[in-house]
C-alpha cells in the first residue's frame, strides 16, 4: 500500500503553521497573542468572505490566535498525522487534510455570526483522526462503530466556550467519508506466507 512517509507532510504542514504563527506574530507586534488586525487579514471573518475575500477560507487554516492554540493543534497534528502518513499517500493525505479544514470553515460560513472570527488548524486535523480511524477499522474489514463512537467523544471533548465546533463536525465528517471510501476500494495487500518442512531421513 502506498504511503507519505517518505515525503514527511506531516512536519512540512507543522513547518508551515509555524512559520505563519511567526509572521503574524512580527507583523501584528504581539508574539503571545495574535493581533486582531492580522486575523482580520488572514482568519475568516463571515461579513469579509461575502465581500469577496474568498482566501480567507484557506489563509485562516494557518492562522492560530495564540501560542497555546498553536501549541495545542501542532501536537495534534503530529500524533494524527504521523498516523495518517502510514495509510495514506500524499495525494490522498493532502486530500484529507486541505478538504476536511476547507468543508469545516465552508460550514462555519453559513452557520457562524458575520462577525466572528474563526481560526486554526482543528478542521483539517479533525479530518487526518476521522480518516486514519474510520480507514483501520474498515480496511480489515472490522465494524466502523468504534471508531465512529471514539470520534464523536474526541468531539465533545474538543468542544467550548470560543471553540469553533462547526469547523471540528465538517472536518471530522470529511475525514470520516474519504477515508472509509479509500477503505472499502482499495484492495488488501497480498500477503504469501512460506512453509516447510525438515525430514531427518534422505
Amino acid at each position: 500500500m502506498p504511503n507519505s512517509q517518505k515525503f514527511k507532510p506531516t512536519l512540512v504542514l507543522i513547518a508551515l503553521n509555524i512559520a505563519f504563527y511567526i509572521y503574524t506574530s512580527v507583523a501584528g507586534g504581539n508574539f503571545l497573542e495574535t493581533n486582531i488586525n492580522m486575523i482580520a487579514i488572514y482568519g475568516q471573518v463571515n461579513a469579509f468572505v461575502f465581500q469577496g475575500a474568498y482566501y480567507q477560507l484557506l489563509t485562516s487554516m494557518f492562522v492560530h490566535a495564540n501560542i497555546a492554540h498553536i501549541g495545542g493543534n501542532m501536537l495534534f497534528l503530529l500524533i494524527f498525522g504521523l498516523r495518517s502518513e502510514e495509510m495514506f499517500s500524499l495525494p490522498e493525505y493532502l486530500a484529507i487534510y486541505l478538504l476536511g479544514g476547507l468543508t469545516g470553515n465552508i460550514l462555519s460560513l453559513f452557520l457562524l455570526p458575520p462577525l466572528t472570527p474563526s481560526v486554526g488548524a482543528s478542521g483539517a486535523i479533525f479530518a487526518l483522526f476521522g480518516g486514519a480511524a474510520v480507514y483501520a477499522r474498515r480496511s480489515v474489514s472490522q465494524s466502523i462503530i468504534g471508531a465512529l463512537v471514539y470520534a464523536f467523544f474526541l468531539l465533545l471533548l474538543s468542544s467550548g466556550p470560543d471553540v469553533n465546533i462547526f469547523a471540528h463536525l465538517g472536518g471530522l465528517g470529511t475525514g470520516l467519508l474519504i477515508g472509509y471510501i479509500l477503505a472499502t476500494r482499495r484492495k488488501p495487500e497480498t500477503r504469501y506466507t512460506i512453509r516447510y518442512s525438515y525430514s531427518p531421513f534422505p
